[in-house]
């Protein structure tokens, strides 16, 4: 990944983390922030095209969007520190190469393969 889309996603990751800082959340909150939205991989425990669902639920910026609005809309703070959490953690993803998941294999992402596996 080129170092504009690195800078990209570690200013993502950074607004998520200084919003946290900025509502004073508790320590826990980060640690979610770096592990919790990852639950979604035990959705490949049933197979990959579920679990490519459930872990792109999870992994989804746009989802993560609409979730903190729906919190600011309706006053809620869980709802509203969940968005942050799951957009922070995609940022975090991206950063590192761990993109949308396709449905054939889970190191097949929208990123490439991760460990630079070709097509073909």
């Amino acid at each position: 990944m080129n170092i504009l889309l690195k800078l990209e996603e570690s200013a993502q990751l950074l607004a998520a983390i200084i919003f946290l800082v900025l509502v004073e959340a508790d320590w826990w909150w980060y640690l979610i922030l770096f592990i919790g939205p990852d639950i979604g991989m035990f959705g490949y425990a049933i197979n990959t095209k579920f679990g490519a669902i459930i872990y792109n639920l999870f992994h989804h910026k746009g989802l993560a969007i609409i979730a903190f609005l729906l919190g600011v809309h309706f006053n809620s703070d869980l709802l509203s520190l969940l968005g942050v959490i799951l957009f922070g953690h995609a940022a975090m993803d991206r950063l590192f190469g761990y993109g949308l998941k396709h449905s054939d294999d889970f190191k097949h992402t929208h990123l490439g393969w991760i460990g630079g596996k070709m097509n073909g």
